[in-house]
């Protein structure tokens, strides 16, 4: 080691003090813009997709949120839901409450549709960390000392306060302020009395009226949020989570044989529908069919003189996607079918069909929106081993997309501009996604009251994604899920899976191009079991009409779930349609969309919940209503052909009864039973009845 330069011999060394110099450097990472932040937001549900696609409610319908809010050491931290419709500044805010271990809950109920935007913000807040403080020291000295420093945090609120708030937590300040530092100079003889007045100054500064008047007024100086834009929530109109819907053909409804129905003919079988109790009346495609390869009935290729075709083959030299089948009547007669249906509290839901005949008018008026073959002809529709020769799939990768796109979209604008609300949208998963989700957020930022329905049966997770991009109601798997494990773990699934809070499922039970096997020559109770499913295990269902409720059951030929002579390619003659037609469940299906309606348990799927049965053809399960306090309850035999029973186990709290025991009312029959908590006994008789749908009332 070198001496010190200033060393001697013949002295002794001086001490000098070492000078410590600080040099800042540029850190490797910059810090954080607010550094004396220490809450953190763990987690905040739902989202869907980290806040990348929107979570989905219906005015009315309360969003409960979670989050995971905590802080470093022992500090109290507080934390509000905070929400506000998009196009506005000003946040709504709610109180989250703590659950436990580090969850913290709260919900709002938005009052309009639209677009709307939720988040969480948290902070520490020291004014609970002193309260939580205070109530654990016992030391006299410790308490006076606390108490001033909680009279300078409630000063500190008020300043933060308006109107009388700000004077009574100035007060509340002075006053907690004074008495803490007057029992601070009060000598040893006074102890006892000094005593007292220390445990009424505590006693003061932990009132629950200081505490919620201070709570008003907190320091969110250094508050966190999970997001400053927060996460997005579309809004529907309520009948985007409940509805009942009928498909009709129109060309099938005059009640002459052999006539071509028109809309006038939809317009008189309107009261029909409304008595059977449906809310949506759905309409295949109504525009002009093509002529060029025309399909022929049971979907020949050759179709003969008089054959109609398939509507969803659109366009011909009348028009295309904006212009109505001369034979179904006029654009005004359209209107009138609109108007009446929505005086009988039905509304027109339209079939959307993206697709063209050859001979529609865009196919030669933009040919680069259509693909083409080897050979320069237009390339037709498949889906192998099918072929659809009679349309031309759109080519969403032609170089004109903008266009395209522009134009579909004008489709949408027309029809809602003649008093549709509602549209069917046949086979979107075979378009492009990026074109779905900018064309529903388009329409929907004009007209928020409008509602998409996607019919997609293919994979799961394409069927999620189209949800996700905006659909407002997808159909499901319900026409193959048939026994009773199958329609449990499916609905389990829609019910409480991840889908839940975007993916809203309508059940059918038939479509005019699914027939399935279980409806085959099936007997009448095949047909009510399924409705019954369809109609009280999901909020949404439709069928097909009139076939389903005629107990039309022959397929084109075995194995297929094509129907024999199918509405897709001519005109059926049903009759005259009444509740009371005795070859018909008309009435029965009346009887189902009534309790439907006037029970809350059924507007929602969020609720549901299965119950163990001893016997496998018999499936239970309930749904309560918001407030829980009244529940249905549902039983159905499964097995069409034989009767049934066994053992259904029971929670009777659950299901809102008032004892252990409680009277059990069928809303199909009128019937009652004396049932309990745990095992009941029930007997499902198919030619009888093939299900209970049951009102708990009161005790037994």
């Amino acid at each position: 080691m070198p001496m010190p330069t200033e060393l001697q011999a013949d002295k002794k060394p001086r001490r000098t003090r070492a000078k410590l110099t600080v040099v800042a450097s540029a850190p490797a990472l910059p810090m954080p813009e607010q550094g004396q932040a220490r809450a953190v937001i763990d987690a905040v549900l739902p989202q869907v997709d980290a806040g990348r696609f929107a979570v989905k409610r219906v005015v009315g319908e309360a969003l409960a949120v979670t989050a995971h809010v905590f802080t470093d050491g022992h500090d109290k931290v507080r934390a509000r839901l905070c929400w506000r419709k998009e196009g506005t500044d000003l946040w709504q805010e709610a109180e989250m409450q703590a659950e436990g271990n580090d969850v913290w809950s709260a919900s709002c109920t938005p009052d309009a549709q639209g677009r709307w935007r939720y988040t969480v913000c948290a902070w520490v807040d020291h004014f609970q960390s002193w309260r939580a403080e205070l109530l654990r020291r016992v030391d006299l000295a410790d308490i006076l000392i606390a108490a001033r420093v909680g009279a300078e945090l409630v000063r500190q609120a008020s300043e933060r306060a308006d109107g009388e708030d700000r004077a009574k937590l100035a007060s509340l300040a002075e006053n907690l302020r004074s008495r803490a530092e007057t029992a601070g100079r009060a000598t040893i003889a006074e102890i006892d009395s000094v005593s007292l007045e220390v445990a009424s100054i505590k006693a003061a500064a932990l009132s629950d009226d200081l505490a919620a008047l201070a709570d008003r007024w907190p320091d969110r100086s250094h508050a966190v949020w999970w997001s400053a834009e927060g996460l997005p929530l579309v809004v529907d109109r309520a009948r985007a989570a409940f509805s009942s819907w009928y498909e009709m053909f129109p060309r099938s409804a005059a009640l002459e044989e052999g006539r071509h129905g028109s809309f006038k003919d939809v317009q008189a079988r309107l009261p029909y529908v409304a008595e059977m109790g449906f809310d949506v009346l759905y309409l295949p495609p109504i525009h002009p069919i093509g002529r060029a390869r025309r399909k022929g009935r049971n979907n020949t290729l050759i179709a003969l003189d008089g054959d109609v075709g398939s509507p969803w083959a659109i366009g011909a030299d009348e028009g295309g996607h904006k212009d109505v089948l001369p034979a179904l009547g006029t654009p005004e007669d359209f209107r009138e079918l609109v108007r009446a249906a929505n005086a009988l509290g039905i509304e027109l839901a339209l079939d959307i069909a993206f697709q063209c005949a050859p001979d529609h008018p865009y196919v030669k008026a933009h040919p680069d929106w259509f693909r083409k073959r080897p050979d320069g002809s237009v390339q037709y529709a498949e889906n192998p081993p099918k072929k659809y020769q009679d349309i031309y799939p759109f080519d969403f990768e032609t170089a004109d997309w903008r266009a395209m796109w522009l134009e579909l979209k004008s489709v949408f604008d027309h029809w809602i501009g003649e008093g549709v609300r509602i549209f069917r949208v046949d086979n979107p998963h075979t378009k492009a996604f990026a074109f779905w989700e900018w064309v529903i957020g388009a329409v929907k930022a004009e007209h928020p009251d409008v509602l998409f329905l996607a019919e997609a049966f293919t994979r799961p997770k394409v069927m999620h994604r189209l949800a996700k991009l905006g659909f407002s109601q997808s159909y499901t798997y319900f026409t193959w899920r048939n026994n009773r494990h199958e329609l449990m773990e499916y609905f389990t699934e829609l019910a409480h899976g991840p889908g839940a809070d975007y993916y809203r499922p309508n059940a059918w039970p038939n479509t005019p191009d699914i027939l399935n096997d279980h409806l085959h020559h099936g007997p009448k109770a095949i047909f009510m079991s399924r409705l019954v499913l369809a109609a009280t295990l999901s909020a949404s269902y439709g069928i097909y009409g009139p076939p389903y409720e005629l107990l039309q059951g022959e397929p084109r030929e075995e194995g297929s779930e094509e129907y024999r002579d199918s509405e897709k390619y001519q005109v059926r003659h049903w009759g005259e349609l009444t509740l009371d037609r005795k070859d018909s469940i008309a009435g029965f299906i009346a009887t189902v969309n009534r309790i439907r309606k006037q029970h809350a348990a059924l507007h929602s799927n969020a609720s549901l919940r299965f119950f163990d049965t001893s016997n496998p053809y018999l499936i239970a399960y309930a749904k309560r209503d918001p407030d829980g306090r009244n529940a249905v309850l549902t039983v159905v035999n499964i097995d069409a052909t034989f009767t049934q029973s066994g053992w259904v186990h029971l929670d009777a709290a659950w299901l809102g009864a008032e004892g252990s025991s409680f009277v059990a009312e069928d809303l199909l029959t009128g019937q009652s039973f004396d049932w309990q908590d745990g095992g009941n006994f029930v007997i499902l008789v198919p030619s009888q009845m093939p299900a209970h749908v049951i009102k708990i009332r009161g005790n037994a």
